[in-house]
């Protein structure tokens, strides 16, 4: 006779059921996104070296000028989760309302700002004399394209808040998918050459804030929420949201740093490292995924009062992470030496991954729980602490990483120097979890 399962035990079924449902399709739509700039790079590598060099320089700028602006997404599912909570849909689609509007006055913002800046922007990342011409044309197209991309990241927030991270995979996908027929068509169709590449970018962008759009605009009219910007509520998106701009800035620093770090080592360390910090960067697709699920499920339970559910709740997603990461880690030595033969053919480069990937993958299980307690604050709204933290790592970070090409090691010392910033991040954030400082009841912070 099979014995009924008991309270904790259901308990335990009911966090796996909602991380699992939230988690999923979350992965799904992180690994969407990073597949448009792949797309481009195929496509437009056929049409000469020169232009992939170009699209490459002119890519990098994007990237770096949109993701700082990640917050839009993360502040706007804490924000809105907690309404849900409390039970109130019309003011949480209300507040998601408020971050599309900031994502869209910043989106225009750095649009005007790097249009005409894009020669420069170009000329100081070094470009050489042939691929230049090719990056200002790709980057100046590409910019147009940015107040969709702002609204893409709040809206998916505004979704995620709700406990919808379906919709956001399926414009991802189809985002993708428009992309890659544009491209080739304007591409090779119409013969715009790369700049056909950045129009296919630029339209897709829009087609996908514009179904988010339609989605959100149904959703406020269903619960008579305003459409109408309110200055007061996209004044608390921007002061919500300013402390997590603070800490992305500090993750991106880190990895600028090392990056910088691994390039004074040598051609061939910094190959290796570039090789690495994309497998670390797709091992962190996954377990952002749990921390996504995270934001909106700690959310809603401090937004509903339910401050036990929400340590509960943290607590099973720690166990999550830790399992996720144990088993990327065991993955990441079980397929290691297969992936880094698709990067090189170049023994040296190879000698040089294989005790870093190691490192990488011991220090999984850290990072496991690194993204999930990230995510469970980001959505109890600490993002003062959050900063401050990231600051603290950084600080931590920087003169041991600066240390290595002086005293030796190797990219392997680099890397030890990046799970040492791992280890430091976890101190931080199990400290404020086990302090309890975090949990903050109520429809808002």
């Amino acid at each position: 006779m099979t014995q009924a399962p008991t309270a904790p035990q259901r308990t335990r079924r009911q966090h796996d059921r909602e991380i699992i449902a939230l988690a999923l399709p979350a992965f799904g739509s992180l690994v969407a996104e990073p597949l448009f700039v792949m797309v481009d790079s195929a496509i437009v590598g056929h049409l000469g070296t020169s232009q992939l060099a170009g699209l490459g320089i002119a890519a990098a700028l994007l990237m770096t000028a949109v993701s700082v602006f990640v917050f839009l997404a993360y502040a706007t599912t804490a924000a809105v989760a907690r309404r849900v909570g409390a039970g109130d849909l019309g003011a949480a689609i209300q507040q998601g309302m408020d971050g599309i509007w900031l994502a869209l006055l910043l989106g225009t913002s750095v649009a005007g700002a790097a249009l005409p800046l894009a020669p420069w922007l170009v000329e100081a990342f070094g470009a050489s004399d042939t691929a230049a011409p090719y990056a200002t044309t790709y980057l100046r197209i590409s910019t147009l394209g940015i107040p969709a991309m702002l609204v893409v990241m709040a809206s998916t927030g505004v979704l995620r808040g709700l406990q919808d991270t379906r919709t956001p995979l399926y414009v991802a996908v189809g985002g993708f998918a428009a992309n890659a027929a544009l491209n080739v068509g304007l591409v090779y169709g119409v013969g715009l050459g790369i700049a056909g590449s950045a129009w296919g970018t630029v339209i897709a962008q829009y087609a996908m804030a514009a179904v988010y759009l339609v989605v959100v605009v149904r959703g406020a009219r269903r619960h008579n929420a305003s459409l109408r910007p309110d200055a007061a509520g996209i004044r608390a998106s921007a002061h919500a949201g300013a402390p997590l701009l603070i800490r992305t800035l500090s993750l991106r620093a880190v990895l600028m740093i090392a990056t910088a770090v691994a390039a004074r080592l040598g051609d061939t360390d910094i190959a290796a490292h570039q090789i690495v910090l994309s497998l670390w960067s797709l091992m962190a697709f996954a377990l952002d995924a749990i921390a996504i699920a995270g934001q909106a499920i700690i959310g809603r339970y401090l937004g509903a009062d339910d401050s036990r559910g929400a340590r509960e709740a943290c607590r099973r997603m720690v166990q999550w992470g830790i399992v996720s990461g144990l088993a990327l880690g065991s993955l990441i030595v079980v397929a290691g030496p297969l992936f880094t033969s698709l990067f090189t053919s170049d023994p040296a480069v190879r000698d040089t991954l294989f005790p870093v990937l190691l490192v990488v993958a011991l220090s999984q299980p850290v990072a496991g729980v690194v993204f999930v307690l990230d995510g469970v604050l980001m959505g109890a709204g600490d993002g003062r602490y959050l900063a401050g933290a990231m600051l603290l790592t950084l600080a931590v970070f920087a003169p041991v990483a600066l240390l290595v090409p002086i005293l030796g090691g190797g990219l392997t010392a680099l890397w030890w120097a990046m799970t040492l910033m791992m280890v430091v991040r976890l101190l931080t954030l199990w400290l404020r979890t086990r302090s309890g400082r975090w949990i903050v009841t109520g429809a808002t912070r």
